[in-house]
């Protein structure tokens, strides 16, 4: 039997916090603008501030945030808050996948540190957090520190971006509807291997389009997604 190394066990600390937290820095002026959005948007909305806050505490999840004040009602109906429970799942199905990657890392972890880093796992820290489990580091404390200061900032960018609605009247004169679609084509560039494996994402892309054009509603999200994964096994 061959015993692991001591520097490639999973292991958790303090510096390890520190580094994460570093190491998100990059992620802030994305993370910024896409709350700053959201936050606006809530206040055009008419969404209280606790509920604009509370929205970006537990749900955090931007793609939702937004999809969620699309649908977004004053009067609510079980017919309005099955839709947005459907349409949230399906938009943050993608977290399914990007939790399991990180099993092997997370799995003898404490189960309240595990949750925690799931809980606040996005995909700016998930990229951030593989890139150094790739190169060889095995302190969860890095992806703990990464999420932990993400979250801060995205909440704090909520913040501001709610007192500001009432200085933006009209978001889309400023180009601000289009900082959710910037937002996630930048984070692809880090994930680009290629022609062949970004087929699935090219496939799922044209399914939702033409879905969106000739069906009303979000079915568009879900037909895309399954597109994709369709796509990507067939390929493989």
């Amino acid at each position: 039997m061959t015993l692991m190394p001591p520097a490639l066990r999973p292991h958790f600390s303090y510096s390890g916090l520190r580094h994460g937290a570093r190491a998100a820095l990059p992620a802030f002026p994305g993370f910024i603008m896409f709350a700053l959005a959201f936050g606006t948007a809530a206040a055009q909305k008419g969404l209280s501030l606790g509920e604009t806050l509370g929205l970006s505490g537990f749900v955090y999840a931007g793609a939702s945030q937004m999809v969620g004040l699309e649908i977004w009602q004053q009067v609510w109906t079980p017919a309005t808050i099955l839709t947005i429970m459907t349409v949230t799942a399906v938009v943050n199905a993608r977290m399914i996948m990007l939790g399991a990657t990180l099993q092997p890392w997370l799995k003898h972890e404490p189960l309240p540190r595990t949750a925690l880093n799931l809980f606040l796992l996005t995909e700016a820290g998930w990229l951030i957090g593989t890139r150094y489990h790739t190169e060889g580091g095995r302190d969860v404390g890095v992806l703990l520190g990464c999420a932990l200061i993400l979250w801060l900032v995205w909440l704090v960018a909520t913040f501001a971006g709610f007192f500001a609605g009432a200085l933006v009247p009209e978001p889309r004169r400023f180009g601000l509807d289009l900082v959710m679609p910037i937002f996630f084509g930048v984070m692809l560039v880090p994930l680009w291997k290629g022609f062949k494996p970004a087929l699935p994402w090219l496939v799922a892309g044209l399914v939702s389009l033409i879905v969106h054009a000739l069906v009303p509603g979000y079915l568009f999200i879900i037909a895309g997604a399954l597109a994709g994964v369709v796509a990507g096994m067939l390929i493989e």
